[in-house]
């Protein structure tokens, strides 16, 4: 990859992220959450597993390698998914759920020193606590939407959030030189094995079908499967987790653009405010 395409990689990865709330918005009249979610990994690995023998990408050669990547799966496209479409379903506002996830990039800074060895400097700490204040303030303004918050779906909001960061720091540590295509099969796969089950348990594997639910489902896939993911893993592998991490910060910001101009959601002054400050604060985490 060039040096000006890996520059740019963030950028590309925080804009795709950021469509994960439209799609949300998009496919919730439409599709059970566990249901939607499980289908979107059972094609995203079907995708990759396409890909990976197109090209002859290599797999995993030891089962330690399958169970490397099986749990990350779990944790990142598993719980962590799982737990922000069930919290949203069961009352949580989407604001109070982008704040509670805010909190992943302090977790993964504080996770990362003792399980990496990461020495996370007083300038990126400086730049994490600052995109959280920033993002609080995009989300500011939603924070009131809820009188009373469930407080089963605030525990699994925040357990998604550590899922989330559990996963990432597993992800540095055991896939540094496996292929990013074949480690995103079997993550999506192990996606499959948490979702499907609660589908089952729980839903009535509803699926309209829809415009919006296949539109929905189709960028779901492509977009933020295949593309968001490839680029997440792709960041862990080449820089500092809590730097990348908190790139996260932006996506508040960049999702109330999109709703902005997508859905005509208004945008405070104190929004606008708090999306230069959450820019400013991810910046000076990820300066050298």
């Amino acid at each position: 990859m060039s040096p000006a395409l890996a520059r740019a990689v963030p950028a590309f990865f925080v804009v795709i992220w950021a469509t994960g709330f439209i799609v949300a918005r998009l496919v919730a009249p439409h599709a059970d959450p566990m249901t939607f979610l499980a289908l979107r990994c059972a094609l995203a690995a079907a995708v990759f597993i396409l890909i990976a023998l197109a090209v002859g990408a290599r797999w995993p050669t030891t089962p330690r390698h399958w169970f490397n990547a099986f749990v990350a799966g779990v944790l990142m496209q598993g719980c962590y998914l799982g737990a922000t479409f069930w919290a949203t379903k069961h009352g949580l506002p989407a604001g109070i759920v982008a704040l509670i996830m805010g909190l992943q990039p302090l977790l993964t800074g504080i996770l990362s020193v003792p399980l990496l060895g990461e020495r996370v400097s007083g300038q990126r700490w400086f730049g994490i606590v600052l995109g959280f204040a920033g993002a609080l303030l995009v989300l500011f303004p939603r924070i009131g939407e809820a009188s009373a918050l469930p407080p089963a779906a605030m525990l699994v909001a925040l357990a998604g959030m550590v899922s989330m960061t559990l996963g990432t720091v597993w992800q540095k540590r055991t896939a540094a030189s496996s292929d990013l295509r074949t480690n995103a099969a079997v993550q999506f796969i192990g996606g499959v094995a948490f979702l499907l089950p609660l589908a089952l348990l729980t839903e009535d594997l509803r699926l309209d079908g829809t415009t919006e639910m296949w539109i929905g489902l189709v960028w779901a896939v492509l977009g933020l499967s295949v593309g968001a993911i490839t680029l997440l893993l792709f960041l862990i592998r080449q820089g500092a987790v809590a730097g990348v991490a908190a790139l996260l910060y932006l996506v508040p910001p960049v999702s109330a653009l999109m709703a902005f101009f997508l859905f005509g959601e208004t945008l405070e002054t104190v929004q606008i405010a708090g999306m230069a400050i959450s820019a400013v604060g991810v910046a000076i985490a990820n300066r050298p």
